[in-house]
């Protein structure tokens, strides 16, 4: 257990992409809260070595992480539709499609990807992990790619000119939100006073929307009418029953496919 943590000083792990913002600006600032933003692959090392008390996950992470974790319902970043950021780009339609460079910053959008495209185009390609802030090698049919880079870095419609979003692509397979990162915390160390203060700050940061598009839009290179867009149309931070019902639709159909290396039953914070 981190040190911060007896003292009520906590450490919280996040993204640093705008998603997240909603979630974390509230935190940033604080006394009592330390933020360790690192990529969302990473979360989960930071997560089984106990650096952080709690960490804003993928949330394939719940069953890949070493030790046992709780879901803290305060906050998450969810979709129920199109999610804009987490998107298949192909050079060819999805029926044929052999080959998929994937974005390894996200555990969860890997996964999905294969879930989509097993279950809706009955392909299963082969997966190449490829880092997706260089430039794609000439060779690469289909790109995953996640986050900011899908606003200002992803290929042109002329070469890839077929493109999945991945949560609208999800709605149509099942009819419900899809969760992609939640707030967990380790199993034996949760805290119910750190569940209350994230849950605040989801509150807090859906009030000051125009604050946060004045704040990070720039920086992340996104539009600002755009980055508005996102943070209150095509995302949502509170997790309702329907987003609990998606992550267990998830966890069912990646185990259905031998996606996941475990699955444990879904155990939420009261």
């Amino acid at each position: 257990m981190p040190e911060h943590a007896e003292s009520n000083r906590f450490v919280v792990g996040c993204v640093s992409y705008l998603n997240s913002k909603p979630l974390i600006d509230p935190l940033v600032d604080r006394p009592d809260v330390e933020v360790h933003f690192a990529v969302p692959a990473r979360l989960v090392d930071l997560m089984a070595a106990r650096q952080v008390d709690a960490a804003l996950m993928p949330i394939v992470d719940y069953q890949n992480c070493p030790i046992p974790v709780v879901l803290a319902p305060g906050g998450a970043i969810c979709c129920d539709g199109p999610t804009l950021t987490v998107r298949i780009f192909s050079k060819v339609p999805p029926t044929d499609i052999t080959h998929l460079y994937a974005d390894t910053d996200s555990h969860t959008s890997v996964i999905l990807a294969q879930v989509i495209l097993r279950e809706l185009y009955k392909r299963e390609p082969e997966l190449i992990a490829a880092n997706m802030y260089a430039p794609p090698p000439a060779e690469a049919q289909t790109l995953l790619l996640i986050g900011d880079k899908v606003v200002n870095g992803a290929p042109s419609d002329a070469e890839y000119p077929f493109q999945l979003d991945l949560g609208e692509q999800w709605k149509r397979l099942t009819g419900l939100p899809f969760v992609f990162a939640m707030w967990m915390m380790p199993a034996d160390k949760a805290n119910a006073g750190l569940a209350t203060l994230l849950a605040e700050a989801r509150q807090r940061g859906g009030e000051i929307t125009d604050h946060l598009v004045e704040k990070y839009a720039a920086e992340k290179r996104w539009p600002a009418d755009l980055a508005r867009r996102y943070f209150t149309e095509y995302l949502q931070y509170a997790v309702t029953p329907r987003c609990r019902q998606g992550i267990e639709k998830f966890f069912e159909l990646a185990a259905k496919h031998k996606l996941l290396k475990v699955h444990r039953a879904i155990t939420y914070m009261r």
